[in-house]
């Protein structure tokens, strides 16, 4: 009986320290490719086979064969392996606001090492007859320590934490004309609704709806969570839920709707999307009902094209890491090599979300709540049917727009602009005579331009010229003496730490680094200065 209790204990010690290690921070080099002469700011990342794969400073995955790196890098990464085969993976993301910390686990790696151990239990009660009822206390203790060694405050349930500078670096790109910030439970999006695209071209099936701006502004932002909780039972999005307001929020700062319509429909299908998947609704509120995979012309593939109001990104056709996207899962999406949940787009239904994976709040219209609300100025028309939309020009100086429609041959326009106090003009032109409608509505909004990053920058902390392209210069605060600084470290958006600055230096040699946002951290006196600088 003694031998079985050592050999439980062994066991149960081998599952309590099967925990991922923790992931000490990586040293950037610079990684030549000898063949195709080219060089590569980054760190170490995993190998496989005979492939080098390595974290760029904008966070995208590299790709590079072993032998053609130089001696001294092949031995470099050689020392990688050896020491990563000694621990066991674990990965730590650090917040750069808060500095809290998120170990990512792989999957139902925990489980899998309980299921082996109570496995292994029965076969020794099979294997030396031991009298169930007299081996049941001390298998009951085991499994519970077990249990209760997973539930360590190290191991955190995967994709419940989304940073807020990823966020707001994946906005970046639609700014000044889109405002983002945020507290410790959503990241806002400021907007006023108008898409930097031609909006409207190409619909068939048309509501006579058009775009005009909203004011989703202050209290009435977009809110993403940034503590995403999984559901239990994820809500599908489908012609019963969501059909009355957004089900995820563009990086451009536009709403994107459920692809069914609030009668029913299949938004795409039924052709009332224009060539970039939207429409007008009935506020005149402009909005998408799929992916608008037309972003990806400004923004880089690897980059999210949208939020869900779950609280998880939304991406196109590849990974985070820049590899094709992977098998989707029922709710179409499913986890990152970061250990994040992220949707993906397709050009079929459910062409974006299949069903909520993390858990929202639906009001009695079955709306997901909180989000932003749109405020029409006349009331709703009827569709027309048949009328197909070829054009819809902005006026030069911003305040209207000629909208063109065709209707059994016939070429008609909506002509319609606004004033800044919210005075609209209508003229309907059909068949060679106008009709002019006024109508009073709400004041213009201006998107304040206050980035939430700014929140815990440092007035005195200088960096210039912002954004740079070869050499960030900066300024350390009057207050601190370069002799008493503890830190100077540059992170990207995901918190990783990529290099360390020398005290004794104040500028810094940009050209190896990405196109993309980084942050300078100043430890000093015992007081920490962050301040954000954009590599072009």
């Amino acid at each position: 009986m003694k031998k079985i209790i050592l050999l439980i204990s062994f066991c149960a010690q081998l599952i309590l320290n099967a925990h991922t290690g923790h992931l000490d921070p990586k040293n950037l080099k610079v990684w030549k490719n000898n063949s195709e002469n080219k060089s590569i700011l980054g760190t170490f990342y995993y190998t496989k086979g005979q492939d080098v794969f390595i974290e760029a400073t904008d966070g995208k995955v590299v790709k590079m064969n072993r032998s053609e790196l130089s001696a001294e890098m092949q031995n470099y990464v050689d020392g990688k392996i050896a020491k990563i085969a000694k621990i066991n993976q674990k990965i730590q993301i650090k917040h750069l606001k808060n500095q809290q910390v998120t170990a990512v686990t792989p999957p139902n790696l925990n489980l899998i090492g309980l299921g082996l151990f109570v496995v292994a239990i029965l076969f020794l009660i099979y294997l030396y007859k031991i009298n169930h009822l007299a081996f049941t206390p001390i298998f009951s203790v085991v499994l519970l320590v077990s249990i209760l060694s997973f539930a360590n405050g190290n191991v955190v349930k995967r994709g419940l934490t989304t940073s807020p500078t990823f966020m707001d670096s994946a906005f970046s790109y639609f700014k000044p004309t889109i405002n983002t910030r945020w507290d410790n439970q959503y990241f806002y999006v400021e907007s006023n609704g108008i898409a930097d695209h031609e909006m409207m071209l190409g619909i068939t099936s048309w509501q006579q709806q058009v775009p005009i701006p909203q004011c989703y502004i202050g209290s009435n932002a977009w809110s993403i969570p940034l503590n995403p909780v999984i559901a239990n039972t994820p809500v599908p999005v489908n012609n019963q839920h969501f059909l009355r307001g957004a089900v995820a929020i563009a990086v451009n700062g536009i709403a994107i709707f459920n692809p069914y319509t609030n009668t029913g429909v299949d938004a795409f299908l039924d052709g009332q999307l224009d060539q970039y998947g939207g429409h007008s609704g009935r506020a005149d509120d402009y909005h998408y009902h799929i992916a608008p995979v037309v972003l990806y012309n400004k923004i880089p593939k690897t980059s999210p094209i949208a939020f869900a109001l779950d609280g998880f990104a939304i991406y196109g056709d590849f990974e985070p890491d820049g590899s094709a996207m992977k098998a989707l899962d029922a709710n179409h999406g499913h986890y990152g090599t970061n250990g994040l949940y992220h949707y993906h787009s397709s050009n079929s239904a459910p062409y974006m979300i299949g069903k909520m994976v993390g858990k929202v709040t639906e009001d009695s219209t079955l709306q997901i709540i909180p989000q932003a609300t749109a405020k029409g100025v006349r009331p709703a028309l009827t569709p027309l049917k048949g009328a197909t939309i070829t054009h819809c020009h902005k006026y030069t100086n911003g305040m209207g727009y000629i909208l063109t429609y065709t209707l059994n041959g016939q070429k008609d326009t909506v002509d319609y602009s606004w004033t800044s106090a919210g005075q609209y003009t209508y003229k309907f032109k059909v068949n060679g005579s106008t009709t002019t409608n006024n109508y009073n509505g709400q004041k213009i909004c201006v998107v304040p331009q206050t980035s939430g990053i700014e929140s815990f920058e440092s007035a005195d902390f200088m960096v210039y010229p912002n954004p740079a392209s070869e050499v960030l210069n900066f300024k350390f605060p009057k207050n601190i003496d370069p002799k008493s600084i503890q830190s100077l470290l540059i992170y990207n958006v995901n918190g990783s730490v990529l290099q360390t600055v020398s005290n004794n230096v104040n500028s810094i040699d940009l050209k190896y680094f990405s196109k993309g946002i980084y942050f300078l951290k100043l430890n000093a006196n015992g007081q920490s200065y962050t301040t954000k600088f954009i590599v072009r």
